[in-house]
């Protein structure tokens, strides 16, 4: 018998009421598949969904879902359908399932999907529930399934974060496409920079995370030097040798 979501209270309401605000470059724009018209507004729209679930600093070729992207296309799934592969796909699992504890995730996840940012540490721990008992799997469908998300973008519309502009405010809040994929825990086991040499002008920032990734040794490099500086001399002598013949 699986374990119902816990309850938790909204901490605000704006993000439920309509808005009062000229539109501008602050208010989202929506992409739906109920409008389209044209080859060049699908590949708008499958952006879109690309830089609300892999984020901004994630949009890369590599990343890209083929498959998923033939099938919206056709029509053999819809716009939540592609989202829910976006979030399954082993490069999303990779870049910020992998990365972060449960209760980052589920944070990101809700930032992502539902367009806002959580209530609290109930609506975490409600919801890191559901990651641990139903798996990746199991948390995507009911995230998507849930009724905020059916009622605000249903079936054919692509996640976007909702009431960024806050009362009072000029400009809105960072966008959360913007925002870090991971949280302090992941930063902090980052290996951290190192200075190198004895001289302060000389000191090199030395960021390792592979081992092929590390500087050589200070011995190894001398020694590439000396073969450099040699190299070059008998190419000189060999020149010379050639034009000359002495």
């Amino acid at each position: 018998m699986s374990m119902s979501l816990l309850t938790y209270p909204p901490v605000s309401q704006n993000h439920r009421v309509e808005g009062f605000e000229i539109p501008g470059d602050e208010q989202p724009r929506l992409y739906t598949t109920d409008n389209l018209l044209s080859r060049t507004d699908f590949d708008t729209l499958i952006t879109a969904a690309y830089r609300q679930i892999f984020n901004e600093q994630q949009m890369l070729t590599y990343y890209r879902q083929q498959f998923l992207e033939s099938q919206l296309r056709s029509g053999q799934i819809t716009v939540k359908g592609f989202i829910a592969g976006l979030l399954l796909s082993d490069s999303f699992r990779r870049l910020n399932y992998e990365s972060n504890n449960n209760y980052r995730f589920v944070e990101l996840c809700i930032q992502r999907v539902l367009g806002r940012n959580v209530y609290g540490d109930r609506e975490k721990i409600a919801w890191s529930i559901v990651l641990a008992t139903k798996g990746l799997q199991g948390f995507v469908e009911q995230l998507l399934n849930s009724e905020e998300y059916l009622t605000t973008f249903g079936e054919n519309t692509v996640p976007y974060q909702r009431r960024r502009i806050l009362p009072q405010r000029s400009q809105g809040e960072v966008t959360f496409a913007h925002t870090a994929r991971y949280g302090e825990d992941y930063r902090d086991k980052l290996p951290q920079p190192t200075l190198r040499g004895n001289r302060r002008d000389s000191a090199r920032l030395d960021y390792l995370r592979w081992a092929w990734q590390k500087n050589p040794p200070a011995s190894l490099e001398k020694a590439w030097i000396g073969l450099f500086y040699g190299g070059a001399a008998f190419i000189v002598l060999l020149f010379l040798v050639t034009l000359f013949g002495f």
